[in-house]
């Protein structure tokens, strides 16, 4: 096993790659021996973990594949193949089960092996280099920069956040992307709500459109664009005019101070972001005219009825779509079309759009828009990933309003009523396209019922397990305590050891899969076992044998725990 410190994709996958390479040994030689037809192919066997856990490490079915076509019995030609592998320091214990499968338990040798390669490469354990250096643009939060940001964009938020950083650990070069809304109609509500409040008028006031946005939050802009303020964001000042006839200064400045505003509350939830593109710069840049250029010169653009139509339905949508009305103005999706088609000429190679799940209907026509463009575009690219909408729960009841939003509650209010650690982990630890229920009351609990408070208790008690080491005066040495046998009769260290192994194919799968949820029920998973194993064993006994064994698996628990928590953006706290 000492060829794992250099692999790219995970313990397990290698090991499995190493079993099939014996089994496909063992078959050659039953060929050679006359044991199976020499014409007989090999079947796609699988080499995959057993549902029991009693059943060994891996089990296979190439026996029973064999068998038929071989003509023989599936158990008989098990045996023939165990009798045929060769000699070699990966599989400890071979056993046949039920109607012919194979099952396989590790070496001792190797377990270990694999907890050194564990120990030895630290932090990047469980990272890969599967994305090879490619480039992955993931776009997410997006809000139009009309208020302050609620849970929704919360969970917009750490999903895409926490996808950015799976993939980071799977070796792409990651972009993280927000795009500003900072064009249309609902910007113009802002400025008008904002005018509105500077001239005295409020929601209870004649005058007052249905449609303009009622929180406090537009009072304080309105205050502060008479009292000629400066707001700086992203390194440039936009100083108020005070003039409150001046919609155009009102919407700048608005649009300003709730950029501030959003990027204080990303940043206090742990969220940054490589680019800031502005939906404005595809038509101050061009980028929406050249578009429409190009899918007419495509051939899949038509006019009717004074409209310009994307021929679609070339493309698999239910129906053409108007791309500028008869009065000269784009529909919204012909900028979406062009801003991707933008990600696509900056090299990315993955492009990820994290979305709420109301914008559903959208994705096939901006697909539709790029096939159109013919420029390349694969048909599965973008890829998007939807979330569903987040209920907030406080004393059993339904939480909806805020002081500040008005109607909505922020993410603010909930990262200040709990933690940020907490507001992620609630947030990510369900698979995006499932209702959410936020519960206020079991995220600011320290108990073992709250999941992330369970997970950082772990990583403490292990710190504290090595401080008492420490003021005992205890010694450790991590390498007597890889090279003394690990006791794999032992349940509860087994059950550990299989759980830490586990870690580099989740953070792979996460990343393939785009299911960051996966990584927080696998440190859940990881944080229970280990309290198992804590629950029955001492660690700081006087035989430094059994002491080194015991503190190597405490350590290793601790590594991943932390390698798993950071791809969360949570905490992983020494002492609670």
């Amino acid at each position: 096993m000492g060829n794992m410190q250099s692999n790219p994709i995970g313990i397990f996958d290698e090991v499995k790659s190493q079993i099939r390479a014996l089994l496909n040994l063992a078959i050659d030689q039953l060929r050679e021996q006359g044991v199976i037809p020499a014409d007989l192919s090999t079947p796609d066997f699988v080499v995959e973990h057993p549902k029991a856990r009693n059943q060994g490490d891996f089990a296979t079915n190439a026996a029973m594949m064999l068998a038929k076509p071989a003509g023989t019995n599936p158990r008989a030609l098990a045996e023939a193949i165990l009798n045929a592998i060769p000699a070699n320091d990966v599989i400890g214990k071979a056993e046949i089960a039920g109607p012919g499968f194979v099952n396989f338990t590790l070496s001792e040798g190797a377990w270990r092996g694999a907890l050194r390669n564990l120990l030895d490469t630290g932090d990047s354990y469980g990272r890969n280099e599967s994305g090879e250096g490619k480039t992955a643009g993931v776009e997410f939060v997006s809000a139009n920069p009309t208020g302050p940001l609620h849970v929704g964009h919360g969970r917009a938020g750490v999903i895409g956040d926490c996808i950015a950083r799976v993939l980071d650990a799977n070796g792409w070069n990651v972009k993280r992307e927000f795009y500003y809304n900072d064009a249309g109609a609902q910007i113009n509500n802002l400025a008008l709500s904002v005018q509105a409040r500077a001239n005295g008028v409020g929601p209870d006031d004649s005058g007052w459109q249905d449609d303009w946005y009622k929180g406090s939050y537009i009072t304080d802009i309105a205050n502060d664009f008479k009292a000629g303020k400066t707001v700086t964001v992203d390194g440039a000042d936009v100083t108020a005019t005070g003039d409150v006839n001046d919609l155009d200064a009102i919407r700048k400045y608005a649009v300003a101070a709730l950029r501030l505003e959003q990027n204080l509350d990303l940043e206090a939830f742990k969220i940054g972001f490589d680019n800031y593109f502005l939906e404005s710069s595809l038509y101050s840049d061009g980028l929406v005219e050249k578009t429409v250029a190009q899918l007419i010169d495509s051939g899949h653009a038509y006019e009717a009825d004074g409209a310009l139509w994307l021929r679609s339905t070339d493309f698999g949508d239910d129906k053409d779509r108007v791309m500028r009305k008869s009065d000269g103005t784009y529909t919204y999706f012909l900028p979406d079309v062009a801003y991707h088609e933008s990600k696509w000429n900056r090299g990315y190679e993955r492009a990820i759009t994290e979305l709420g799940s109301d914008h559903h209907g959208s994705l096939a026509r901006v697909k539709a828009g790029l096939q159109a463009l013919n420029v390349g575009i694969p048909k599965n690219w973008p890829e998007y990933v939807l979330h569903q909408m987040v209920t907030v729960m406080r004393n059993g009841e339904e939480v909806k309003v805020s002081k500040r939003a008005g109607d909505y509650i922020t993410l603010r209010d909930l990262i200040e009523e709990t933690s940020a650690d907490a507001t992620r982990w609630f947030l990510i630890a369900r698979k995006p396209d499932s209702q959410l229920t936020f519960d206020i009351d079991l995220a600011k609990s320290q108990t073992l019922d709250n999941p992330v408070y369970y997970v950082q208790v772990a990583h403490a008690r292990i710190c504290g397990v090595f401080r008492q080491l420490k003021e005992r005066g205890l010694t450790f040495n991590a390498e007597n305590g890889l090279d003394q046998a690990l006791d794999l009769e032992d349940r509860a260290a087994h059950e550990l050891i299989l759980t830490l192994l586990r870690y580099p194919d989740v953070v792979a799968a996460a990343g393939r899969d785009l299911e960051p949820h996966t990584i927080a029920a696998y440190v859940l998973e990881l944080a229970q076992t280990f309290q198992t194993y804590y629950n029955d064993h001492q660690f700081l006994v006087d035989d430094s044998n059994v002491r080194d064994a015991r503190l190597v698996l405490a350590l290793a628990t601790k590594q991943v725990l932390a390698n798993g928590l950071n791809l969360l953006g949570v905490n992983a706290p020494e002492v609670m």
